[in-house]
């Protein structure tokens, strides 16, 4: 890993940690909960099998801070930073995703073993799953099946775009299987896992094996199952597995990039079964949910950044919450290391392979009129109009001062777009909207966030 990260980075990470081995597991506490998150989701696959490769065995290991309790019992004392060394050997190179089961975080309830071995993620469950207009059907009907698993919703078929939250909730259904039922055996595989495996059994003529592993269970948890397309081997022995699954009400649950009838060169059958039950589509979040997930997420990293970063990330960031993420554990370990909040250009800098590109519709009188209306409960007719309560004069000031700073309008053009008025009331608009900026911060909040709703729409 040393050569993989560099010198510099690798202190930079695990220069300071410390090692425990434990009952049945072991321990690598590192200085604060940004490290512990960039190892876990960077570095977890390596660092485990460092630890397996070291002692002999693979065994959970939990990454933790000084401040949080271990889930496990200590059998010696803390090692030296030198130990963790050791354990990152170069000979440890693995390239493979930085979310694996081993690990556990001190809020999973359930042993690691049981997760671990229905290759589940601890971190995936219902509470830390944001919830928006985009996917809260899909969130309740995956709660459903969680609570009645095989009697309703069989199978459950969910498809959307890459880095929506699709394997999020798959895998919180199995999390909550096995919380409210321990005993019940529960297995999240891809469907390459599927096929690999498959393939392996060929090799070593372990069918029996292979087949209990996926027809024994009580809920089985296939993702990307579009993989399996053109693949007829694999989709004969899936076909199969299906119905041995249904037959015996145990519950099935899919994700692909896109619904089953679209799914190239997938056997007609094969897709049949997959419309036997419930399909369901998680799509892109919209502006206010992609603040709320980085609004949650920031909480994991015990630190608050300010509003304008998360909008300033949301709004260029639309199409992929993993990618979302990402670019704010990359935010967040920037403040860490250099002690100061980004300025925009350090952002740009920092996100710049990862921000779609600047809106290139125009922004319109008409967006912002829109926008400030429906802030304010009121109607665009009341911005225009000749009426001049308290709040419509409120709602026309801040109306008039966004189309001044967001478009490229004279003042003229404004006062026409506002029923006729003079320039003079612009003016005086944009004065007192300025003068409140000055002396109400809770104000300048509300202005971000109307602008930045207005550009991203």
């Amino acid at each position: 890993m040393k050569s993989r990260l560099g010198l510099d980075n690798f202190e930079r990470w695990f220069g300071r940690a410390l090692a425990d081995e434990l009952n049945g597991g072991f321990r690598i506490q590192v200085e604060n909960p940004i490290h512990q998150l960039w190892i876990e989701s960077n570095y977890a696959v390596a660092v485990a099998d460092a630890v397996a490769e070291v002692l002999g065995t693979a065994v959970p290991v939990e990454i933790t801070t000084s401040s949080s309790p271990s889930t496990l019992s200590a059998t010696q004392s803390p090692a030296q930073p030198a130990k963790v060394a050791r354990l990152i050997s170069p000979s440890v190179e693995r390239e493979r995703d930085g979310n694996d089961s081993r690990f556990v975080t001190e809020d999973a309830p359930q042993p690691v073993r049981s997760l671990a071995e229905a290759g589940l993620n601890p971190k995936f469950s219902f509470e830390s799953f944001v919830v928006g207009s985009n996917s809260s059907y899909s969130n309740a009907v995956a709660k459903a099946v969680a609570e009645k698993p095989g009697r309703i919703y069989n199978p459950l078929f969910f498809y959307g775009a890459s880095g929506l939250g699709k394997t999020h909730l798959m895998q919180a259904i199995g999390r909550e299987v096995l919380m409210r039922k321990k005993r019940a055996v529960v297995r999240y595989v891809t469907s390459e896992q599927f096929t690999n495996e498959f393939i392996e059994a060929i090799k070593k003529g372990t069918f029996s094996q292979f087949r209990q592993k996926f027809r024994k269970v009580d809920v089985l948890i296939i993702d990307d199952i579009h993989f399996l397309a053109g693949k007829d081997s694999c989709q004969e022995e899936f076909f199969h597995t299906f119905n041995e699954l249904f037959n015996n009400a145990k519950q099935i649950v899919l994700a692909s990039d896109r619904p089953p009838s679209e799914i190239r060169n997938l056997e007609s059958r094969l897709v049949s079964r997959f419309e036997w039950g419930l399909t369901t589509q998680i799509q892109v979040p919209d502006y206010e949910t992609r603040v709320a997930i980085l609004r949650r997420k920031q909480a994991d990293f015990h630190t608050e950044l300010e509003p304008w970063v998360l909008e300033f990330m949301a709004m260029r960031i639309k199409g992929n919450v993993r990618k979302l993420e990402g670019a704010l554990m990359r935010v967040v370990a920037h403040i860490s290391l250099e002690g100061a909040n980004p300025s925009e250009a350090t952002l740009h800098g920092l996100l710049h392979d990862v921000l779609d590109q600047e809106p290139t519709k125009a922004v319109t009188v008409d967006r912002i009129q829109r926008a400030v209306a429906a802030h304010f409960d009121l109607r665009v007719s009341d911005l225009t109009g000749p009426r001049r309560p308290k709040n419509i004069a409120e709602g026309r000031q801040v109306a008039m001062y966004l189309v001044r700073t967001l478009t490229k309008l004279p003042l003229t053009q404004i006062g026409e777009e506002f029923g006729n008025r003079d320039h003079g009331t612009v003016i005086h608009a944009c004065k007192v909207i300025d003068a409140r900026l000055n002396n109400e911060p809770g104000f300048r909040q509300l202005l971000e966030t109307l602008s930045s709703r207005i550009l991203a729409d």
